[in-house]
């Protein structure tokens, strides 16, 4: 672990929480009416000058956690304030700072902005809260923090069903998140058996000796929570309603970011506590990725309304992420943590610009009521086509890097699985592609010189432009994110392969070259985990 002298990841932590308080504090008649939007908008950009500091100070090549600030919380319990980075959480880190303010300029709030704005600044606290704990109640703390402010914002500022969606996704949620706390409490205490030490460290917890079924039963009761929150099929009822309802910036932040605090935990805490558990139950997360990316696909085609279909579409992703995850080969586990980054900048762009084309048609995103929208809107056509190619994996955009990867990572070790896989990406072509026609192309429903809206104007395109030019430039250029990601997945493989003796496959090197290879890795980590 590496330590520095300025708390950054307390600050990124922190920061949107006090902006939260300040906001809630103030009351709406004391200021003018736009006072609490500038404050939002004003600590989300320092939230995001934080995390651009972060990346910079963050030294590439390394795997082991960086930044690292740990302080004694509640010492009876052994709860600390334990947070860290590495190349797996950093990025994530950056997307949740970037897509605050972005969905904040891009989505203002139809009443009351002073709630809106502060629930939104706590549930950006929570979710960069869950990216960086190392302490495990530290992290289920931030995980549940999360419901609060998202179950609020669907239900306060939703659409027509916004109360449904918004109970729905609570309880979903919520009792996942039970069987979470009973697993870290059970592992601390297996561990405080074997060390009479009692933590809920991460680094510490990764040392604690299971049985085998100790190991699948808490691996059982951590991904539940995970599989909820991401979600993963047949977990995922919750989502289309969720997404649907929820207004623009709930959209945004429900699928582009705490969706990936789901596939982050299985990652962060499934790999590195319960090892030969993942080893084991592999073949079954494969195969329910597998149908989530099938299920997604062919649920996506038969949708007529634009934000059901996208969030069936982020159901396919998830499934990809979930794919490259348990392969358990380092160039599939590089594509699903970077396609968790691609898939928060795609799914952004899609359900903001779909909010922007809901105000220039009535509040309607019904495909039938969308047609001929790229003849008064070229621009905002524009952005939507290369949001959409970026989803399908069109080479020369982000999502086809990440999809590559992880297909690539897949075959090697799990062929039939990956080809299953291919399946998916097929049909994501069929219904992106159909969605786009059925409306943009055609004639307009409204006469010829009678559109009352214009294009996207230079405000949104100012919001629109980082993520289309980050999809392009991931797509083109993404060695630098790899660089940074690669090291931690190495070292974090490394361990599982260690503990569960067993290599994997290595894209490109013969059988015969790659054991010596991987038990080179090996010899690199640490022991620990379940046995």
């Amino acid at each position: 672990m590496v330590a520095t002298s300025f708390p950054y990841l307390t600050t990124l932590v922190l920061l949107p929480a006090v902006g939260a308080g300040v906001v809630a504090l103030i009351p709406r008649k004391a200021v003018a009416a736009w006072f609490h939007e500038a404050v939002g908008v004003a600590v989300t950009v320092l939230t995001l000058a934080v995390a651009i500091a972060v990346l910079v100070v963050f030294k590439s090549g390394s795997g082991a956690y960086q930044m690292v600030s740990t302080h004694e919380w509640a010492t009876g319990l052994g709860i600390h304030w334990s947070v860290g980075v590495d190349g797996i959480s950093l990025f994530l880190l950056v997307l949740t700072a970037v897509l605050f303010p972005l969905t904040m300029l891009g989505s203002r709030a139809r009443r009351d902005p002073r709630a809106f704005i502060a629930w939104v600044l706590l549930l950006e606290s929570a979710c960069m809260g869950s990216f960086v704990s190392l302490d495990l109640i530290l992290f289920f703390l931030f995980f549940e923090l999360t419901l609060v402010p998202s179950y609020f914002l669907i239900g306060g500022w939703g659409f027509a069903r916004r109360g449904y969606a918004a109970i729905k996704f609570f309880v979903y949620t919520f009792a996942g998140s039970a069987f979470l706390l009973v697993g870290i409490v059970a592992i601390a205490f297996i561990h405080q058996s074997q060390t009479g030490v009692l933590t809920f460290e991460l680094p510490a917890l990764m040392h604690t000796h299971l049985s085998g079924t100790e190991g699948v039963l808490l691996f059982c009761a951590f991904t539940a929570a995970f599989a909820v929150k991401a979600p993963i099929f047949p977990f995922h009822t919750w989502s289309p309603d969720a997404y649907a309802e929820a207004p623009v910036a709930g959209s945004v932040v429900l699928a582009g970011i705490m969706a990936k605090i789901g596939t982050y935990g299985i990652i962060r805490f499934d790999l590195n506590l319960f090892p030969q558990a993942t080893r084991t139950l592999a073949p079954l997360l494969l195969t329910l990725a597998v149908l989530c990316i099938l299920y997604g696909a062919v649920v996506a085609c038969v949708q007529r309304d634009l934000k059901r279909l996208v969030a069936y579409s982020s159901l396919a992703q998830i499934g990809f992420i979930v794919l490259g995850t348990f392969a358990l080969t380092s160039e599939a586990l590089d594509g699903a943590v970077i396609q968790m980054l691609n898939h928060g900048l795609v799914i952004a762009a899609l359900f903001i610009l779909i909010g922007w084309i809901a105000k220039r048609r009535g509040g309607s995103w019904q495909v039938s009521n969308l047609r001929g929208l790229q003849k008064p809107f070229p621009v905002l056509a524009g952005c939507f086509t290369v949001a959409m190619l970026a989803s399908i994996g069109v080479p020369g955009l982000n999502g086809f890097v990440g999809e590559f990867l992880v297909l690539s990572g897949t075959f090697v070790a799990h062929r039939w699985w990956a080809v299953a896989a291919v399946i998916g990406v097929i049909i994501a072509a069929l219904y992106l592609l159909w969605a786009y026609q059925q409306a943009f192309h055609g004639e307009p429903d409204v006469p010829a010189g009678k559109e009352k809206a214009s294009d996207l104007g230079w405000s949104e395109r100012l919001v629109i432009a980082p993520l289309i030019l980050a999809i392009v430039f991931l797509g083109v250029y993404p060695k630098p994110v790899l660089d940074r990601i690669t090291p931690s997945v190495n070292q974090l493989l490394a361990h599982v392969e260690q503990v569960t003796h067993t290599h994997q496959p290595t894209v490109g090197t013969p059988p015969a070259a790659a054991a010596p290879v991987a038990a080179d890795r090996a010899g690199t980590a640490d022991g620990g985990g379940d046995r």
